[in-house]
């Protein structure tokens, strides 16, 4: 009978154990999706995205984790849209950098981007 105890304790234990939430990300996302669903559902000015991407990124070198996949991407782009082609630019870098795997599309972009820094 204790070894049914035992193994029923031992058992809802792992059970427990599995079934905890992960808190920790390989990435900071800070405001980054949410600030995201805001923009394309049109509650939120482009120069208001700047603001809380470029503070995302200060928040995740203040605590030492790259930031999420797409973040430079989406900033360099919102750039472009306000007329800031030369840090749209740097932002693309960045992204190219981070995520070598985006080079085709940083390059892309930048290629289609080029009118607007002229």
């Amino acid at each position: 009978m204790r070894i049914v105890k035992y193994t029923l304790a031992a058992a809802t234990a792992l059970l427990l154990t599995a079934c905890a939430e992960k808190t920790s990300t390989t990435y900071y996302w800070g405001e980054y999706q949410p600030s995201l669903y805001s923009y394309y559902k049109h509650t939120a000015a482009p120069e208001k995205e700047i603001e809380t991407l470029n503070a995302v990124i200060q928040q995740a070198n203040a605590k030492n984790k790259p930031v999420a996949p797409g973040l430079h991407a989406q900033l360099g782009l919102l750039y472009v849209n306000t007329g800031h082609p030369d840090l749209a630019f740097r932002q693309f870098t960045a992204e190219k950098t981070a995520f070598p795997e985006s080079s085709f599309y940083m390059d892309f972009l930048m290629r289609n981007k080029q009118g607007a820094a002229q």
